[in-house]
Protein backbone atom coordinates (compact mmCIF):
# COMPACT_ATOMS: atom_id res chain seq x y z
CA UNK A 1 0.00 0.00 0.00
CA UNK A 2 1.26 3.65 -0.87
CA UNK A 3 0.39 6.12 2.40
CA UNK A 4 -0.30 9.56 1.21
CA UNK A 5 -1.96 12.51 2.30
CA UNK A 6 -5.03 13.97 0.58
CA UNK A 7 -5.85 18.14 0.74
CA UNK A 8 -9.49 19.20 0.91
CA UNK A 9 -9.53 22.23 0.50
CA UNK A 10 -7.69 23.57 3.59
CA UNK A 11 -8.17 20.01 5.57
CA UNK A 12 -5.69 16.86 5.24
CA UNK A 13 -7.59 13.79 5.12
CA UNK A 14 -5.11 10.36 5.91
CA UNK A 15 -5.56 7.76 2.90
CA UNK A 16 -3.34 4.90 1.28
CA UNK A 17 -3.98 3.53 -2.15
CA UNK A 18 -3.95 -0.29 -2.39
CA UNK A 19 -1.33 -1.66 -5.34
CA UNK A 20 -3.87 -5.17 -5.52
CA UNK A 21 -7.08 -3.84 -5.60
CA UNK A 22 -6.39 -0.42 -6.99
CA UNK A 23 -8.76 1.03 -4.67
CA UNK A 24 -8.07 4.49 -2.74
CA UNK A 25 -8.80 3.67 1.47
CA UNK A 26 -9.47 7.08 3.23
CA UNK A 27 -10.33 7.32 6.93
CA UNK A 28 -13.30 7.63 7.43
CA UNK A 29 -12.92 10.06 10.57
CA UNK A 30 -10.80 12.71 8.88
CA UNK A 31 -14.14 12.42 6.49
CA UNK A 32 -16.24 12.80 9.11
CA UNK A 33 -14.59 15.55 10.28
CA UNK A 34 -14.91 17.77 7.45
CA UNK A 35 -18.51 16.78 6.55
CA UNK A 36 -19.17 17.56 10.49
CA UNK A 37 -17.05 20.14 11.57
CA UNK A 38 -17.49 18.35 15.03
CA UNK A 39 -14.46 18.84 17.39
CA UNK A 40 -14.60 15.05 17.96
CA UNK A 41 -15.03 13.15 14.81
CA UNK A 42 -14.26 10.20 16.73
CA UNK A 43 -17.25 10.41 19.16
CA UNK A 44 -19.23 11.76 16.10
CA UNK A 45 -18.41 8.46 13.90
CA UNK A 46 -18.81 6.06 17.11
CA UNK A 47 -21.88 7.41 17.84
CA UNK A 48 -23.19 7.06 13.73
CA UNK A 49 -21.85 3.45 13.61
CA UNK A 50 -24.14 2.81 16.69
CA UNK A 51 -27.30 4.64 15.15
CA UNK A 52 -26.86 2.41 11.72
CA UNK A 53 -26.76 -0.67 13.88
CA UNK A 54 -30.96 -0.65 13.32
CA UNK A 55 -30.03 -0.21 9.51
CA UNK A 56 -30.39 -3.06 7.79
CA UNK A 57 -28.10 -2.66 4.81
CA UNK A 58 -25.16 -1.45 7.78
CA UNK A 59 -23.92 -4.52 8.52
CA UNK A 60 -23.30 -5.50 4.63
CA UNK A 61 -21.63 -1.99 4.86
CA UNK A 62 -19.56 -2.06 7.68
CA UNK A 63 -17.97 -5.35 6.43
CA UNK A 64 -16.43 -3.16 4.01
CA UNK A 65 -14.44 -1.21 6.38
CA UNK A 66 -11.17 -1.78 7.19
CA UNK A 67 -9.08 -1.09 9.72
CA UNK A 68 -5.35 0.08 8.55
CA UNK A 69 -2.45 1.89 11.27
CA UNK A 70 -2.14 5.65 10.22
CA UNK A 71 -0.44 8.40 11.66
CA UNK A 72 -2.33 9.89 14.54
CA UNK A 73 -1.94 13.57 15.67
CA UNK A 74 0.17 12.22 18.20
CA UNK A 75 2.78 10.62 16.02
CA UNK A 76 1.64 7.77 16.32
CA UNK A 77 0.22 4.79 14.11
CA UNK A 78 -3.23 3.38 14.72
CA UNK A 79 -5.79 1.15 13.53
CA UNK A 80 -8.46 3.81 12.15
CA UNK A 81 -11.15 2.90 10.35
CA UNK A 82 -10.93 3.43 6.40
CA UNK A 83 -13.42 2.90 3.65
CA UNK A 84 -13.04 2.93 -0.06
CA UNK A 85 -14.77 5.50 -2.50
CA UNK A 86 -17.81 3.16 -2.55
CA UNK A 87 -18.62 2.58 0.82
CA UNK A 88 -17.45 6.47 1.84
CA UNK A 89 -20.19 7.79 -0.48
CA UNK A 90 -23.26 5.40 0.98
CA UNK A 91 -21.42 6.55 4.97
CA UNK A 92 -21.52 10.45 3.84
CA UNK A 93 -25.38 10.01 2.53
CA UNK A 94 -26.13 9.18 6.46
CA UNK A 95 -24.47 12.65 7.36
CA UNK A 96 -26.64 15.53 7.26
CA UNK A 97 -23.94 17.86 5.53
CA UNK A 98 -23.84 21.01 3.28
CA UNK A 99 -20.13 20.03 2.03
CA UNK A 100 -21.53 16.39 1.13
CA UNK A 101 -21.56 17.09 -2.47
CA UNK A 102 -18.48 19.12 -2.40
CA UNK A 103 -16.78 16.20 -0.69
CA UNK A 104 -18.62 13.60 -3.07
CA UNK A 105 -17.47 15.37 -5.99
CA UNK A 106 -13.64 15.60 -4.57
CA UNK A 107 -13.39 11.90 -3.47
CA UNK A 108 -14.74 11.03 -7.37
CA UNK A 109 -11.66 13.50 -8.37
CA UNK A 110 -8.80 11.94 -6.29
CA UNK A 111 -10.44 8.39 -8.01
CA UNK A 112 -9.71 9.94 -11.02
CA UNK A 113 -6.50 11.59 -10.78
CA UNK A 114 -4.57 7.83 -9.52
CA UNK A 115 -6.57 6.59 -13.07
CA UNK A 116 -4.59 9.23 -14.80
CA UNK A 117 -1.43 8.66 -13.19
CA UNK A 118 -0.92 5.05 -13.66
CA UNK A 119 -1.34 5.49 -17.63
CA UNK A 120 1.10 8.61 -17.49
CA UNK A 121 3.42 8.87 -13.54
CA UNK A 122 4.05 12.93 -14.90
CA UNK A 123 0.61 13.43 -13.46
CA UNK A 124 1.65 12.59 -10.14
CA UNK A 125 4.46 14.60 -10.32
CA UNK A 126 2.63 17.80 -11.70
CA UNK A 127 -0.08 17.09 -8.85
CA UNK A 128 2.56 17.32 -6.13
CA UNK A 129 4.39 20.31 -7.55
CA UNK A 130 0.84 21.96 -7.46
CA UNK A 131 0.47 20.52 -3.65
CA UNK A 132 3.43 22.27 -2.55
CA UNK A 133 2.26 25.17 -4.36
CA UNK A 134 -0.42 25.79 -2.45
CA UNK A 135 0.73 25.36 0.56
CA UNK A 136 2.98 28.15 -0.25
CA UNK A 137 6.24 26.73 -1.18
CA UNK A 138 8.63 27.96 -3.57
CA UNK A 139 10.04 27.31 -6.83
CA UNK A 140 13.18 26.61 -5.94
CA UNK A 141 12.13 24.52 -2.82
CA UNK A 142 9.75 22.48 -4.89
CA UNK A 143 12.17 21.50 -6.98
CA UNK A 144 14.76 20.55 -4.44
CA UNK A 145 12.20 18.44 -2.73
CA UNK A 146 10.97 16.52 -5.73
CA UNK A 147 14.72 15.86 -6.66
CA UNK A 148 15.31 14.69 -3.26
CA UNK A 149 12.37 12.21 -3.31
CA UNK A 150 13.42 10.49 -6.74
CA UNK A 151 17.18 10.20 -4.58
CA UNK A 152 14.59 8.74 -1.95
CA UNK A 153 13.09 6.37 -4.41
CA UNK A 154 16.38 4.77 -6.04
CA UNK A 155 17.53 4.04 -2.19
CA UNK A 156 14.62 2.12 -1.50
CA UNK A 157 14.17 0.41 -4.70
CA UNK A 158 17.55 -0.93 -4.40
CA UNK A 159 16.56 -2.04 -0.64
CA UNK A 160 13.44 -3.97 -1.95
CA UNK A 161 16.13 -5.78 -4.71
CA UNK A 162 18.51 -6.71 -1.76
CA UNK A 163 16.31 -8.45 0.61
CA UNK A 164 15.48 -5.31 3.25
CA UNK A 165 12.16 -5.51 4.57
CA UNK A 166 9.76 -2.41 3.86
CA UNK A 167 8.31 -1.07 7.11
CA UNK A 168 10.18 -1.48 10.19
CA UNK A 169 13.95 -1.95 8.88
CA UNK A 170 13.27 0.90 6.06
CA UNK A 171 12.56 2.88 9.63
CA UNK A 172 15.89 1.62 11.19
CA UNK A 173 18.38 2.09 7.98
CA UNK A 174 16.21 5.79 7.56
CA UNK A 175 16.81 6.62 10.93
CA UNK A 176 20.22 5.60 10.98
CA UNK A 177 21.24 7.92 7.54
CA UNK A 178 19.32 10.87 9.40
CA UNK A 179 21.56 10.93 12.61
CA UNK A 180 24.56 10.90 10.73
CA UNK A 181 23.82 14.07 8.78
CA UNK A 182 21.99 15.59 11.16
CA UNK A 183 23.45 14.44 14.56
CA UNK A 184 19.41 14.41 15.53
CA UNK A 185 16.97 10.92 14.88
CA UNK A 186 13.78 11.99 12.89
CA UNK A 187 12.03 11.82 15.88
CA UNK A 188 14.17 14.18 17.84
CA UNK A 189 14.21 16.47 14.37
CA UNK A 190 10.64 16.56 14.40
CA UNK A 191 10.22 17.21 17.93
CA UNK A 192 12.59 19.91 17.22
CA UNK A 193 10.70 21.59 14.50
CA UNK A 194 7.14 21.01 16.27
CA UNK A 195 5.88 18.37 14.27
CA UNK A 196 3.59 15.45 14.88
CA UNK A 197 1.93 13.50 12.48
CA UNK A 198 3.12 15.62 9.45
CA UNK A 199 6.22 14.09 7.15
CA UNK A 200 9.22 15.65 8.24
CA UNK A 201 10.70 16.12 4.56
CA UNK A 202 7.58 18.60 3.82
CA UNK A 203 8.90 20.89 6.27
CA UNK A 204 12.35 20.78 5.76
CA UNK A 205 14.54 23.57 4.76
CA UNK A 206 16.36 23.74 1.68
CA UNK A 207 19.53 23.04 3.05
CA UNK A 208 18.35 20.04 4.89
CA UNK A 209 16.79 18.81 2.06
CA UNK A 210 19.93 18.89 0.26
CA UNK A 211 21.31 16.98 2.92
CA UNK A 212 19.20 14.76 3.41
CA UNK A 213 19.52 13.61 -0.54
CA UNK A 214 23.41 13.58 -0.42
CA UNK A 215 23.40 11.06 2.64
CA UNK A 216 20.81 8.64 0.86
CA UNK A 217 22.76 9.13 -2.65
CA UNK A 218 25.88 8.22 -1.15
CA UNK A 219 24.79 5.78 1.10
CA UNK A 220 23.06 3.37 -2.18
CA UNK A 221 26.36 4.30 -3.58
CA UNK A 222 28.18 2.48 -0.93
CA UNK A 223 25.61 -0.16 -0.76
CA UNK A 224 25.98 -0.43 -4.94
CA UNK A 225 29.72 -0.89 -4.90
CA UNK A 226 29.75 -3.37 -2.45
CA UNK A 227 26.67 -5.00 -3.20
CA UNK A 228 25.18 -5.17 0.16
CA UNK A 229 22.29 -6.71 0.75
CA UNK A 230 19.93 -7.53 3.95
CA UNK A 231 20.18 -5.47 7.66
Amino acid sequence: MVEDLKLFEESKVRSYYDENTKHWYFSIIDIVGILTESKNPRRYWSDLKIKLTDDEGFSQLYEKIVQLKLIAPDGKRRETDCADVETLLRIIQSIPSKKAEPVKQWLAKVGYERMKEMADPSTAIDRARETYKKLGRSDKWIQQRMTGQETRNKLTDYWKDHEITEGEEYAILTNIIHQEWSGLSVKEHKDLKGLKSQNLRDHMSEAELIFTALAELSTRQVAESENAAGM
